[in-house]
């Protein structure tokens, strides 16, 4: 098979779907790579190390889109990107496509096969292609958060960890999954006041049994998350409902209860974000203010840290992208049932059913549209 790695155009967004010992284990399994000229060179890696791993350079994205079959990516596809797309091609990259009405229609009318990694699973019915850049989101919500709370930024002026005589700051954190936690970990290192909220018992309780009398932790009710996030220095936002537009956790009457200059964190930002107040940013602007509370909803947050993120999310797509050139997308999908989760367009249909109930499109199950 011949796998096209092009360039990401997002807005400061760096990561690459293939590094080249990637590309070094699909090209040992006699496939070849076309790369897009200078698609990692943000990261650090040049087309010599590419061509020295066996892959193919190629002068610009249209000959990429234009000669693969399947086309490996990071981040969803731009409008310009989606016009490239051909009926006989794979796609295999984030979607995200529930919020996304644009997008979807795009995919649909391209008669593209197209794949997301945040919507494969596994045995125990985790996400572990998404799981990585959770980490890594998590991760930077509270190293993002702290900078946006300096009042140079627009923020109250507040130090998370405080100093002795000078209180921490409180940070509140919604949803107890991989975001919440690794944020829990990072507001903990930094000395803050933490909160989790979550609605499941277990999970809170996994929570206590890692971190002890280190944070607190509250059931999930409206009530509840009004009350803690009014008095909140800043307040992060990890909810997922896989592959379904985020619930909208903090409504804007919360947000205007607030205190001046507090942060909001919405890293369920790429499926629509669970602030009702929330709207997809970029590093190049990441922030902006509703109500005098400092938003922050870049929507490719792992791309911050382009390296770390890339590793990460080629160790753990790798397998999958080598069992779908391996078998073709077909025999790869009646194989693996985790991976078939993943299909989320193919040749014209939603064969997901979350974005077809959050985009009012027919639903076809991927085990039919994969069965001729």
């Amino acid at each position: 098979m011949l796998i096209g790695l092009p360039k990401e155009i997002k807005v400061h967004e760096y990561r690459v779907g293939l590094i080249p010992s990637s590309v070094s284990e699909l090209v040992h399994h006699g496939h070849d790579v076309l790369v897009e000229t200078n698609a990692g060179a943000g990261i650090g890696f040049s087309d010599d190390d590419y061509k020295a791993v066996g892959a193919s350079i190629a002068d610009t994205a249209e000959q990429v889109f234009a000669e693969a079959e399947m086309i490996v990516k990071v981040k969803e596809p731009l409008a310009e990107e989606r016009a490239r797309l051909r009926p006989d091609q794979v796609l295999f990259t984030y979607l995200h496509l529930a919020p996304d009405a644009d997008q979807t229609r795009d995919l649909v009318e391209s008669g593209a096969t197209c794949i997301a990694y945040e919507t494969v699973t596994d045995r125990a019915n985790r996400l572990p292609l998404l799981a990585p850049m959770s980490e890594v989101a998590g991760r930077m919500s509270v190293q993002v958060g702290a900078a946006a709370l300096e009042k140079s930024a627009g923020g109250r002026g507040v130090l998370l960890g405080g100093v002795p005589g000078v209180p921490a700051g409180d940070v509140v954190v919604l949803g107890g999954g991989i975001v919440g936690s690794n944020a829990t970990m990072m507001a903990i290192g930094m000395g803050a006041n933490v909160t989790v909220i979550d609605r499941s018992a277990d999970v809170l309780r996994r929570l206590v049994s890692e971190f002890g009398t280190r944070i607190n932790t509250a059931f999930s009710t409206r009530h509840t998350v009004e009350a803690l996030v009014e008095k909140a220095d800043l307040v992060i936002g990890g909810v997922l409902i896989p592959g379904a537009a985020a619930p909208k956790l903090v409504t804007a009457g919360m947000i205007k209860t607030m205190k001046p200059g507090a942060v909001v964190v919405d890293v369920a930002i790429d499926q629509g974000g669970c602030f009702e107040t929330s709207k997809a940013t970029t590093h190049a602007d990441p922030t902006y203010v509703v109500d005098e509370v400092v938003h922050y909803c870049v929507a490719n947050m792992p791309g911050g840290v382009a390296r770390t993120s890339t590793f990460a999310l080629n160790n753990v797509t790798l397998p999958f992208t080598i069992a779908l050139a391996d078998k073709g997308y077909k025999q790869a999908l009646r194989d693996d049932a985790y991976l078939r989760e993943g299909l989320n367009v193919e040749k014209g249909k939603v064969t997901y059913k979350a974005v077809a109930d959050a985009l009012g499109y027919s639903y076809q199950p991927a085990e039919d549209a994969i069965a001729a």
